[in-house]
């Protein structure tokens, strides 16, 4: 993990439909895609006996992107990330501004969609009341129907937080990495991964319609599934596991702070078929 990063370039085999659009798409001249929307993601870890683990999420076969493919919690960002501030723990949304190479108000909704996704998705909230101490479920009755609220886009995160007294933990969430969907596809992320660790006296469940099975795992178990053709999942995915499966422990993968640098997969024709070409630093 203290290796010094360097650019790595890479082809990877999509998968079949995803080889399809690409086919298609270099046929027609690789024409421009449609606009990318801004998302963010979250890798939770922790530390098992058997090494680290990452919570992650199998997308239901009728979602419209990445449909059956394992992903880590994650989603678009609502327009009202960015809009009314919560009170912030952490780097200033100008520290993250700089961090990412964003605007403020660009950097600040990401980190907002961050923290609002992992806990529609997974129920782990990053946040604290008073001290510095993440609120516990005891110390939040009201999670359930906070969190209902927000799937149902009543009330955005950062009213939510402040209707509660909550404070927004941004330092337990570190940049990781900036994916953009290769422009073949329909339809289209901007999408920042972040690290967290898993809070101490918090559960990740599986309440979400968007996936049918919710579950941590051994990133050296699903890597090999997705060898043997068992699992599927989009290169950032599966880079991210691997930089996971080297960590020695989930502190060291969240202390990471690893040079950004925005990756966009190209697809080529070849003599094997079509790949997707990228270019990162590993």
């Amino acid at each position: 993990m203290n290796d010094q990063p360097r650019v790595i370039e890479r082809l990877w085999q999509p998968a079949p439909k995803l080889g399809e659009l690409a086919s298609d798409w270099v046929r027609a001249g690789s024409p421009g895609g449609v606009q990318a929307r801004r998302a963010a993601t979250v890798m939770l870890l922790r530390d098992e006996p058997g090494g680290v683990e990452v919570f992650m999420m199998r997308r239901v076969a009728t979602m419209a992107f990445a449909p059956s493919m394992w992903v880590f919690p994650g989603g678009g960002v609502d327009d009202r990330d960015a809009h009314v501030l919560p009170a912030w723990a952490g780097p200033s949304p100008q520290e993250w501004s700089e961090r990412l190479g964003e605007p403020v108000d660009v950097a600040t909704s990401l980190v907002v969609a961050a923290a609002r996704e992992v806990f529609e998705e997974s129920g782990v909230l990053l946040a604290a009341r008073g001290d510095d101490a993440i609120v516990s479920p005891d110390e939040h009755p009201e999670r359930d129907a906070d969190r209902a609220a927000l799937l149902a886009r009543e009330v955005s995160f950062a009213q939510l937080l402040q209707q509660r007294g909550m404070t927004l933990r941004t330092d337990l969430l570190q940049a990781q990495d900036h994916w953009v969907t290769p422009e073949f596809e329909p339809k289209r992320y901007d999408t920042w991964f972040f690290a967290a660790l898993m809070p101490d006296g918090q559960d990740a469940d599986d309440q979400t319609t968007e996936s049918d099975i919710s579950r941590w795992v051994r990133p050296a178990d699903l890597l090999a599934d997705l060898e043997s053709g068992d699992a599927v999942m989009l290169p950032p995915t599966e880079l991210q596991l691997e930089r996971i499966r080297r960590a020695p422990d989930a502190q060291a993968m969240v202390r990471l702070r690893p040079p950004l640098m925005t990756v966009m997969p190209v697809a080529e024709m070849g003599p094997e078929g079509v790949r997707l070409r990228t270019r990162y630093y590993g």
